[in-house]
């Protein structure tokens, strides 16, 4: 038995080499530990922007809360004092404590800005992270298109037609109402041995 698989390794590493596939693949071999590399980073990137922006929120909220209760408590109580008028000291109270709300209204919303600026800037890993997510999407093409290729060249004539029709589609993003698409590992696997592989 191993000297069976050995044979059949043998046999397609010169066939590949025959074919000019060998320096394709090494060059796809190459990629894809780069690859993860590239996805590890775009993992990391997003993490830290979503940490950012869930900080940013976390201390922007409290303010907003502030600002609300205390201008709908104060909404109250003047409504209350045109409804029924106010002693003087009780009205110059009401006043004063409007001042002081309306002063702490630009600082507030300051504050509220800052942190609203922080989230967007923690969205600025998305130009990076976008760059990276393309370069690998194009090594993962490249690599498709050369296993795709090898696959419809050494297949059975009478399979490739219907062959080159369901593998050269590629994945299917929306697969709601559809049944001719492949959807798990098991699929493919089916399709593979009706094709003869």
């Amino acid at each position: 038995m191993l000297m069976r698989v050995g044979q059949l390794t043998r046999m397609l590493r010169d066939n590949l080499r025959e074919l000019g596939l060998d320096k394709q693949l090494e060059q796809a071999a190459e990629a894809i530990p780069d690859a993860r590399d590239r996805l590890n980073y775009v993992a990391t990137m997003t993490e830290q922007a979503a940490v950012r922006a869930l900080t940013a929120i976390e201390l922007a909220k409290p303010i907003q809360d502030r600002l609300e209760a205390d201008a709908n408590a104060l909404d109250a109580r003047w409504a209350k004092w045109f409804d029924q008028p106010l002693e003087l000291d009780d009205a110059r109270q009401l006043v004063t404590e409007t001042r002081t709300y309306l002063r702490r209204v630009p600082d507030d919303t300051r504050a509220t800005n800052n942190h609203l600026m922080e989230i967007m800037m923690a969205q600025d890993f998305q130009d990076l992270t976008g760059q990276v997510i393309k370069k690998i999407m194009e090594v993962v093409q490249e690599i498709e298109k050369h296993l795709v290729q090898t696959l419809l060249e050494n297949m059975p004539p009478e399979k490739r037609k219907e062959a080159e029709d369901s593998l050269l589609n590629g994945p299917q993003i929306n697969k709601e109402g559809r049944t001719d698409i492949v959807a798990d590992q098991g699929q493919v696997d089916d399709l593979l041995a009706s094709l003869g592989f």
